[in-house]
Parts: structure tokens; sequence; C-alpha cells
């Protein structure tokens, strides 16, 4: 009923996942989220998220934001992590999702979408045919509509977590 919602992996952070075995898997675009996945919510880049998008450079990594925020956070966000970005992005249509992997050189194969939300990151990439990650949330400060959708998601994640027998 729930299938539709769950991660294809759940990861305690977006600084635990094994960037390196994605790579060696054959990985090649990574898709972010920003707000609770990379930062807390309407917080700048900071160090911690300088040093991966340096390392996933490094690594070899396309990388690209996917955002529903407005242009002015999105762009002053990425000034620090210099990364393609769409902002606006309406998630979770796929419209987006298929754009991103275009400005990487990218397919649904090699690409992987890491975000805090199922109802917009995971949905949305699923729905594209994307390899998801969801993380957990960085920071409980969050917008009045997002915290609505948290008490939906642990409904989802109860019956997620039923499944994989966790």
């Amino acid at each position: 009923m729930f299938d539709c919602f769950f991660p294809d992996e759940w990861q305690d952070s977006t600084y635990e996942i094994d960037f390196e075995a994605l790579y060696e898997e054959g990985y090649r675009g990574l898709i972010f989220d920003i707000d609770n996945t990379l930062v807390p919510h309407g917080a700048p880049a900071d160090e911690r998220t300088m040093q991966l998008f340096f390392r996933l450079k490094k690594l070899g990594f396309a990388c690209c934001l996917l955002s529903n925020n407005q242009l002015e956070r999105v762009s002053t966000f990425n000034e620090k992590v210099d990364v393609r970005f769409i902002e606006d992005a309406h998630k979770p249509a796929i419209r987006n999702y298929v754009k991103a992997m275009e400005v990487m050189g990218t397919d649904k194969r090699n690409t992987i979408f890491i975000g805090d939300q199922l109802f917009t990151d995971v949905w949305g990439a699923k729905r594209a045919g994307i390899r998801n990650i969801l993380v957990k949330p960085i920071h409980p400060k969050e917008e009045i509509q997002i915290v609505l959708k948290r008490y939906l998601e642990k409904i989802v994640l109860f019956f997620y977590r039923r499944r994989r027998g966790v």
C-alpha cells in the first residue's frame, strides 16, 4: 500500500553514505535536496558540506542540487559548493529530476537522489526511476507544512521498518 513511498535505502545522515562504494558500483550522478539533507533548514553551506562536495568531485561524481526553494536560497547555498542546481523544482514532479540528469550527463541507471522527505524527495525519485536514499532530517526546525507531512511519514516508515524487519 505504501510501497511507492518506501526509500530504496535509509541512512542516518548524508555524511555517513559510502560514496566511494557507490562510485565503485558505477554511479556517476548525485542529486541532492538541500534543507535538512545537507544543512539545517535555511542554513548556508558549512565546512562539512563544502568538504563533502570537494570529495565527491574528486571521486568523479557529477552533482546537482534539486530544491523546491526559490532561486535566492539555492544560488546563495550553491556559492560555496559550486555544482549545478535547479530551484523551484516542484518535487515530486519528475520533470526536474530528468533535467538534473541531463545537466549532469547521467541517466537513471547511474544516478542517485539523496533527500530527507518521503512525499517529495523519495516519491519523486521513484517516479523518475532513480535510486534514492532517504536520510534523517538534520534538525527538527522546519516549516509548518513539512512538520505536518512528518506525521504521515512516521506511518509510512513504520510499515517500511516492518517490511524490512528492522
